[in-house]
């Protein structure tokens, strides 16, 4: 199985007969390689609601008849678009033909901002525990530091996580590294960070704050086997 980094939160899954791809958000992203033209996902995982992750989803979705993940009220407004989603709820786990998805607590706010300036609740923002391949990878999405995240490493042990660390609109360095320690992964990646001013960060500094998991800066399209 082979897992790659795509700039910003973009992380992509690939196994002997399945694409999945985590939070596309690629066109108006500079930090990305890939375009959405040539990607052709068999699955969609969205872990909210805003721009910057739900992103393509829906134009990717519709070229590629890619089922989209989420959470419940986004489920719904993907449907009012057409999309086939399969909707979840914190806690909750659910069984694929392809692996197993469980949707984990995320601190942070969720929405999407229409052209008429108004903001379109889109539920619960998550972060994503991925078990395929007898592997587990962990997108954590745009959460803050919150304690539970220990009682998640514990409950599932995580061969992969990705991290943010860009501060601002989700955790910073510190309570990244921090995050690392509750989670206790055996490799852990940084996300969310340098594309926007204000998370303008060093991973490799993080990398240096990190204690008891071995650490991987990513450049966009890099990948890692598991």
């Amino acid at each position: 199985m082979k897992v790659s980094f795509h700039g910003h939160s973009i992380v992509k899954v690939k196994t002997e007969d399945k694409t999945i791809l985590f939070d596309p958000f690629i066109t108006m992203n500079e930090l990305t390689d890939l375009k959405v033209e040539e990607e052709k996902p068999d699955v969609i995982i969205v872990t909210h609601g805003h721009g910057d992750h739900l992103g393509d989803t829906i134009e990717l979705a519709k070229k590629n008849q890619s089922l989209v993940i989420c959470n419940a009220e986004l489920s719904y407004y993907l449907g009012f678009h057409g999309i086939e989603a399969h909707g979840m709820s914190i806690g909750g786990a659910y069984d694929f033909d392809f692996g197993k998805v469980k949707l984990t607590p995320a601190l942070h706010g969720t929405g999407l901002v229409t052209e008429d300036n108004q903001i379109v609740y889109l539920g619960m923002p998550a972060g994503v525990l991925l078990t395929i391949d007898g592997k587990t990878i962990y997108h954590a999405g745009d959460t803050g530091l919150f304690s539970d995240m220990k009682l998640i490493g514990e409950r599932h042990p995580i061969d992969l996580a990705f991290i943010p660390i860009g501060d601002n609109f989700t955790m910073g360095p510190e309570d990244a590294a921090y995050a690392v320690e509750l989670l206790q992964p055996k490799q852990v990646v940084p996300v969310h960070y340098n594309t926007f001013p204000p998370i303008k960060q060093d991973p490799h500094a993080f990398a240096k704050l990190v204690k008891g998991s071995d650490v991987k800066v990513m450049e966009a399209g890099e990948v890692v086997e598991l």
